[in-house]
């Protein structure tokens, strides 16, 4: 007898250690109250509510010694006050692991590519602490792209974080999918896709084509689409994040991260804010934005066991770059990359506005001093030119001096030259992608410079891979594009 109430009361101290109930006090949309009688789970606790405990809600906030406040991951129907709670104390996990590469997660690492269950991964915790700065590496190394404007004007860096900054529809999605097409192809890493808040449509594209061009199995995807609530939005970064972490940290692998988009992100957080009742600092954003963005941007290093590079789309509001989510999305960033919709209007793609994008590799200790020395040449033609567009449109060309005609001529062959056919836009427009190695871009505008094109209409140069391309003949009457 006392050896069954002795194991009774183990079982009911396991309970009480491992289970605690509570009950929902209020719901509101998103944002749930919970009241415990002791054990008050801490935050980012995960509790289970609802039908079968489908509905997880994160601990965000303790309000008292018995109440906590937290956001749901899922979309709350069918909860209401007075109903049972109930949490083991875990945190949110996702699976890691080989088994997870060619497969499409949700924020809560549930497989939603309609292929057979997983097998039991590995699981870890989503929150995580950034590597310690004894850990992280100290030299700069170049991660080439295979496009010419890139890797020419903008280097990126290996192990760095490059931002793509536009309004809707410039073509950030686009340049994205290009760049897992070149890298995922020679690079021996693994290529995560995290797809905060954007369209369904997009997720289902980019899925259906990386399965064709067979590059599904050195990939992982994961998305928190636009009609999830916003605590997944809010997760899923950091679920993409403990993921990519495996590759670097246990595998010693490189991983190229793309995360389309960052400001949904950002926006997440601040529906997340509004709901808990916190007050909002300028333009409605957030006041904890600067650390929130911060927890997520810092696990992203080149350590010594390996790096995760990383490139972030960035929605730009109104095209204003000094909205504070591209201020606060800037300082993080070691290349920015600008796109223009005046450059896609005129049908130069990618539309990279070279002279608002910059890179902090672009230093001669870097990129080498022939290098450097080409880019600026690249950028004083392209500024020179930028001058004199208002001229030309009041006066016409004839206006301006013989070298200034010779600098407005190189500038349009160089902007020209600078576009790309990209694989990812090979079945809308008919062209063959083109991958472009670093040496014969720099050859191309080199020459271009050096006025060896210049009988050659400028349409030679639209659209083509290399230089040696342009000597294809031209259309007889030098039809401009």
């Amino acid at each position: 007898m006392n050896a069954i109430s002795a194991q009774m009361q183990t079982t009911l101290a396991y309970r009480t250690n491992n289970l605690n109930h509570g009950k929902i006090i209020s719901v509101r949309g998103s944002v749930v109250d919970i009241w415990f009688e002791h054990n008050l789970p801490a935050i980012y606790t995960l509790l289970h509510a609802g039908k079968d405990n489908a509905i997880s809600v994160e601990v965000l906030a303790q309000i008292d010694e018995h109440t906590v406040r937290g956001i749901s991951l899922n979309p709350t129907q069918g909860l209401a006050r007075g109903m049972s709670v109930r949490t083991d104390g875990k945190q949110l996990t996702v699976p890691v692991g080989k088994q997870i590469m060619g497969r499409m997660f949700d924020v809560f690492g549930n497989t939603i590519d309609h292929l057979p269950p997983m097998d039991k991964a590995e699981r870890r915790n989503i929150h995580q602490s950034p590597p310690p700065l004894a850990d992280r590496s100290v030299k700069s190394e170049i991660f080439q792209t295979g496009i010419k404007a890139i890797d020419v004007l903008i280097p990126l860096e290996r192990g760095g974080k490059a931002g793509l900054f536009g309004g809707a529809g410039v073509g950030k999605t686009v340049l994205l999918t290009e760049m897992i097409h070149n890298m995922v192809g020679h690079n021996k890493g693994v290529s995560m896709f995290c797809g905060i808040g954007e369209r369904c449509r997009e997720g289902n594209e980019l899925y259906n084509d990386m399965k064709k061009a067979d590059l599904l199995k050195d990939m992982v995807m994961v998305f928190g689409q636009m009609n999830e609530p916003p605590g997944a939005r809010f997760r899923v970064g950091h679920a993409a994040l403990t993921m990519a972490e495996y590759f670097r940290d246990d595998e010693h692998r490189d991983v190229l991260l793309l995360i389309d988009n960052i400001f949904r992100f950002i926006q997440a957080g601040m529906e997340v804010s509004g709901l808990m009742g916190q007050m909002p600092s300028r333009l409605g954003y957030q006041p904890t934005m600067g650390t929130e963005l911060s927890e997520l941007e810092e696990r992203i290093a080149y350590t010594t066991s390996g790096a995760i590079t990383s490139i972030q789309a960035v929605y730009v509001p109104a095209d204003d770059l000094t909205d504070p989510a591209a201020v606060h999305t800037f300082s993080h960033l070691s290349a920015s990359i600008a796109l223009s919709r005046k450059k896609a209007s005129e049908g130069l793609y990618p539309s990279i506005d070279l002279l608002q994008s910059n890179s902090k590799m672009a230093t001669p200790g870097i990129i080498g001093e022939e290098h450097y020395n080409l880019a600026q040449e690249i950028r004083q033609t392209l500024a020179k030119y930028e001058d004199l567009k208002d001229i030309i449109s009041m006066l016409g060309m004839e206006q301006l001096s013989v070298q200034d005609r010779n600098i407005v001529n190189r500038a349009r062959r160089l902007e020209r030259f600078l576009t790309q056919p990209f694989f990812a836009t090979e079945q809308f427009s008919g062209i063959k992608g083109k991958e472009v190695s670093l040496k014969d871009a720099m050859d191309g505008c080199r020459r271009i410079l050096s006025d060896e094109f210049k009988d050659f209409p400028e349409s030679a140069f639209y659209m083509i891979g290399s230089i040696d391309e342009a000597h294809k003949p031209a259309p007889a009457n030098g039809q401009k594009h």
